[in-house]
């Protein structure tokens, strides 16, 4: 008995803060999602019920223009980012594992150093980089002719891609070669005795065999596309092109804690990582395909 019990007593610390932190309040997010609060007096002064909405909430939120249109927008923003940004990632770890790479560990260690940055701080630090009259970027383009608005309604979300790109490549890449250090080194002599070179290494080897650490970074950088608020949050005081609403995310917080709508918020939190889930499924779908085919 005691040998039984022994593994769950010992799990017993993590599984009560895992089920307090997490299972927890996804279940009351969800239970929230299906409630709305109705006032009663011409101020809500007379006091608020709660009642059951059905679906009222996840109508609302798909027919509310701005939370689709952030979703979208999300869309694009990672169809762009995330292609990006696994390739620098990929790029970077065969650089630093390849045969000829020098001084592998300080580089791996200056490429992680922006994520250790906490997102808040990255932002304003990239923000003297954008706003005119700060930014040296800005004077030197001015200086060549070129007029650009680094906050401008038409930029500011590359510009939040940027700051997204520069925090988590490092941390990718860090995946990345992980895997590759994994590759045995028997198959590396094989393909040098049968003559590959460098690049049919890379093709033929490395590429096919880090195909797990790619959809794993392609899986985060899909959940973490969806969750984006930090950047766009601090740069809105800065753009006039960031709303309340700009990304799923911050239309969830503006729903919650601005206009006291906890029912709302709820529906849109469950209708993202349901979008999080499809999209990181659909991703590793495709990925089995691929390799199935290969």
């Amino acid at each position: 008995m005691r040998s039984k019990s022994a593994p769950w007593v010992l799990m017993a610390p993590f599984l009560l803060l895992f089920l307090f932190t997490m299972v927890l309040p996804i279940i009351i997010a969800i239970v929230q999602s299906f409630l709305t609060v109705q006032r009663t007096g011409l101020v809500g002064e007379d006091g608020a019920v709660s009642r059951f909405a059905g679906l009222e909430n996840y109508l609302a939120a798909l027919t509310n223009q701005n939370f689709t249109d952030s979703i979208l927008r999300m869309l694009a923003f990672g169809v762009v980012q995330v292609t990006v940004m696994i390739v620098a990632s990929t790029i970077l770890a065969l650089l630093l594992e390849s045969a000829s790479a020098r001084w592998p560990g300080l580089f791996r260690a200056a490429y992680f150093l922006p994520y250790g940055i906490p997102g808040v701080i990255a932002t304003i630090l990239w923000s003297f980089l954008y706003v005119p009259g700060l930014s040296p970027i800005v004077d030197a383009l001015g200086w060549v002719g070129i007029d650009v608005d680094f906050l401008g309604p038409n930029m500011v979300l590359w510009s939040i891609a940027n700051i997204v790109t520069w925090t988590y490549t490092g941390y990718n890449m860090l995946i990345i070669i992980a895997q590759l250090k994994a590759i045995p080194g028997d198959i590396y002599e094989a393909a040098k005795i049968d003559g590959a070179g460098p690049l049919r290494v890379v093709t033929s080897i490395q590429l096919p065999l880090i195909r797990p650490a790619l959809m794993l970074t392609i899986i985060f950088s899909i959940i973490g596309t969806l969750q984006l608020f930090a950047e766009p949050q601090v740069l809105s005081s800065m753009s006039s092109g960031i709303n309340s609403e700009y990304t799923p995310n911050l239309s969830a917080y503006a729903y919650a804690f601005q206009y006291n709508d906890l029912g709302m918020a709820s529906a849109e939190a469950v209708i993202i990582a349901l979008a999080a889930f499809i999209l990181s499924a659909a991703a590793l779908g495709i990925s089995n395909r691929l390799g199935r085919k290969s």
